[in-house]
């Protein structure tokens, strides 16, 4: 039977809208271009939330955190060229941490394409290195079939960014077409053999450890992780910057491989019997530079699981292989029945112990009057356990990292890739999905100016996001490996900051200066309660580097070595 699409003419940007809403997209983010203005026009009638941005990078970080949140694809448009190369960012950012992501890019006239035409891009060569499928769409007729194809690529396996290029002239050019059929995402289950051999090889162990990672994840199959971890009474760490896929307050939790880690965590793998590596890929952060595990064969047996059949043996040849989904794995490990005899349980509580003591905040003390310490036992005090915490990249994103307690799914947004400036585009991503969820950007002052204008989108819609502003003048990770490296030969590395109250105000939204700690208190109530987008500008003593290092300890260290 004929669809009474393939009966009516439609524009290509017609049907390119008509495909997104029935593959279930609610919202989008752009910045407005002419090589696309006849889906701009299609939207003007379509129920798709459109979120304007000021910066081409930033509108695609916004999509990756929707598409991190959510498991389905983040959707971005940008114009061609110019609008292109700054939205590579956040393409990037979705390549590294496993997101899906579909950017959506202007592209010359056909008949103009290959002259070098005005803005005119080689898609595939600019971003073939960083996205799963890159392609141009030059027949109207084939957008159901090639916008279906996207989806199903951006989200299978090991999920990324797909690169959609849109001709001008196809955009405006009538065809008749039937619509796809929605998208559907395949579940790969783990074998009855693979999971009796996985059983054999845990109640065999004297030390195991699970490492959770990667993306594919839900809140169901994070429950099912947690049930699985309690029967078994098995320690389980996260990977680098994937706190959100295991409850910081349950017993087995033991922390996470971030950059900084804990050296008793570090050494409780080290010193395994037994690695489940379950969803991630233990790159080059997580695994301290390649460290924990030996490539390509690991010391200690693993156990790796992944949802895309090339990341198993790509580096680290497994014991054994488990090529599942997340959420299918975890269903069948909560199933699993746990032994009796389970000789590991002392060294569960002893791991989560250790994780305790590490991430206190009240043990900390730095130098100057603002102790990020107490900032963040205020933050744990105020804040509801599901507040979704944004950060870039940086030296501050250790004080969220070590000190908040991730407790739910889908809280966690930050760029495994160490992207600056994710963390206020990522925010309002996340407060334009759910706006009645709390949302707080940490974010440096480096960082901040990276996408700072994105505060103007958020006060553009109302979302009272919270922005934590660590000023220390310079960029301070750089500084700490130049004074580790070259001691005392400051060099490029110090920066003159504006007011940034003050740009919160005129942007329209709140801001407050907080220089002492008993400051933070009182602000940190009033940002809450102004129901703006709004500014904490904390100033940090540029000794305190880390929670526990000062520039002058590291300059110190690297001079005695010389």
């Amino acid at each position: 039977m004929t669809s009474p699409q393939a009966l009516t003419p439609r524009t290509g940007g017609q049907v390119l809208v008509d495909q997104l809403i029935l593959h279930g997209v609610q919202q989008l983010f752009c910045v407005p271009g002419e090589s696309y203005l006849a889906v701009l026009d299609a939207l003007h009638d379509a129920d798709i939330a459109v979120t304007v941005c000021r910066q081409e990078g930033g509108a695609a970080m916004m999509a990756e955190a929707q598409g991190k949140l959510t498991g389905q694809p983040g959707i971005c448009f940008v114009t061609r060229g110019p609008g292109a190369t700054n939205a590579a960012a956040g393409v990037h950012i979705a390549h590294q941490d496993s997101t899906p992501l579909i950017l959506f890019v202007g592209q010359v006239a056909r008949e103009a394409l290959g002259r070098e035409a005005f803005q005119e891009l080689d898609y595939g060569a600019v971003f073939g290195t960083m996205s799963k499928w890159v392609v141009q769409i030059d027949d109207p007729a084939r957008l159901p079939e090639l916008i279906s194809r996207a989806f199903h690529v951006a989200t299978s396996g090991r999920p990324g960014p797909v690169v959609v290029a849109l001709p001008e002239d196809m955009l405006t050019e009538a065809c008749s077409v039937a619509n796809a059929q929605p998208y559907r995402v395949a579940e790969t289950h783990p074998g009855a053999a693979d999971l009796a051999e996985l059983q054999t090889r845990l109640q065999a162990a004297e030390r195991p450890v699970l490492i959770v990672g990667g993306s594919r994840w839900s809140a169901p199959a994070v429950q099912d992780l947690a049930r699985f971890a309690s029967a078994w009474q098995l320690p389980v760490f996260c990977s680098f910057r994937r706190q959100m896929l295991f409850p910081a307050d349950h017993p087995c939790y033991g922390g996470d491989l971030g950059l900084g880690a804990n050296p008793q965590l570090l050494a409780r793998i080290r010193d395994s019997d037994l690695v489940v590596l379950l969803g991630g890929r233990l790159s080059e952060v997580p695994s301290q530079g390649y460290t924990l595990l030996d490539i390509p064969n690991p010391r200690q047996a693993l156990v790796h699981a992944h949802a895309d059949a090339d990341e198993l043996g790509r580096l680290y040849r497994p014991s054994l292989a488990l090529h599942a989904t997340p959420q299918a794995l975890a269903a069948a490990l909560a199933a699993l029945p746990a032994p009796e005899q389970r000789p590991w349980s002392a060294q569960t509580e002893a791991i989560h112990a250790d994780y305790l003591r590490w991430s206190d905040p009240a043990a900390i003390r730095i130098p100057g009057p603002l102790q990020m310490g107490e900032v963040m036992q205020q933050l744990r005090a105020e804040l509801p356990a599901d507040t979704i915490f944004c950060n870039g990249a940086g030296n501050f994103a250790t004080w969220v990292h070590r000190f908040w307690p991730f407790r739910h799914y889908a809280s966690q947004l930050a760029p495994t890739s160490g992207s600056m400036g994710y963390g206020l585009p990522a925010g309002v991503g996340a407060k334009r999905l759910w706006p009645q969820r709390d949302v707080v950007v940490f974010a440096g002052d480096g960082d901040f100016m990276m996408h700072g204008q994105e505060f103007a989108t958020a006060v553009q819609y109302g979302l009272p996001l919270l922005v934590v502003l660590l000023d220390n003048a310079m960029y301070g990770t750089i500084r700490m490996h130049q004074e580790r490296e070259y001691p005392g030969r400051v060099s490029a590395t110090a920066l003159k900051n504006p007011d940034f109250c003050a740009y919160a105000r005129a942007f329209g939204g709140h801001g407050e200066r907080v220089e002492r700690t008993e400051d933070f208190a009182p602000a940190l109530a009033r940002a809450r309660a102004s129901g703006l987008p709004a500014v904490l500008h904390c100033l940090l003593d540029p000794e305190a580097i880390t929670p526990t290092g000062t520039l002058q300890g590291l300059r110190q260290a690297a001079l005695a070595r010389r």
